[in-house]
Order: structure tokens, then C-alpha cells, then sequence
């Protein structure tokens, strides 16, 4: 079984903002690095933003530079994403993983939650 939850996607216009959630069960969570990816409509699995297990150190996509922060609060075991100046393209469904930039794509992945931009 999975460790992971995410929660807080939803439907939003151009411009809009969300904060995504992600809930890890377990122990250990201090000392992971934490990854969120996404998946478009019709499209493979894309890097988003990545952070360290202390959450001093913070990697993020080109295209979600400036618009997205990743954070992190290691007492609720909880990653977050924050979504603002939300783009048609940023559609698809968001994933929280362990690992970091380097190794999320070969480590555990939620089940998702589907972020909607339309006008």
C-alpha cells in the first residue's frame, strides 16, 4: 500500500491558486526528500518541484518557477504545493513521491489529485 494522499485539487480559471496537500504515513518522513510530479491529459509523468528533507534546499520545473512553491512541515509528515497564477496548461493530475529530483520517478507515488484550469 501506498503511504501517500494528496488532497486540495480542484477547478479553477486562469489566474487562480491552490494548495495541494500531501499526507505520508509512516516514519522516516524527516529524512526523505519529497517530489511533486503531475500528469497532463494525453501526456507522460513531468517533474514539478522537488525539496530537501530539512526543506532548506528547493528545485522547481522552468515552467512552474515563480508561480509554484513546495514546503514542507515534517511534525504532520506533510508536503505541500502551493498553486498560484494558475495557467490552462498547468491542467492535469498532481502526484506527491519520495525521493527528489534525481530518484522520484523509481520511488512511491500517491494516487493523485486532479487540478483543473479552464476558463
Amino acid at each position: 500500500e501506498v503511504p501517500l494522499t494528496e488532497s486540495g485539487g480542484g477547478s479553477v480559471q486562469p489566474g487562480g491558486s491552490l494548495r495541494l496537500s500531501c499526507v505520508m504515513r509512516g516514519f522516516n518522513f524527516d529524512s526523505l526528500f519529497m517530489s511533486w510530479v503531475r500528469q497532463a491529459p494525453g501526456k507522460g509523468v513531468e517533474w514539478v518541484a522537488s525539496i530537501s528533507s530539512s526543506g532548506d534546499n528547493r528545485r522547481y520545473a522552468q515552467s512552474v518557477e515563480g508561480r509554484f512553491t513546495i514546503s514542507r512541515h515534517n511534525t504532520k509528515n506533510t508536503v505541500y504545493l502551493d498553486l498560484t497564477n494558475l495557467k490552462l496548461e498547468d491542467t492535469g493530475v498532481y502526484y506527491c513521491a519520495q525521493g527528489g529530483y534525481h530518484t522520484w520517478a523509481d520511488s512511491p507515488r500517491g494516487q493523485g489529485t486532479q487540478v483543473t484550469v479552464s476558463s
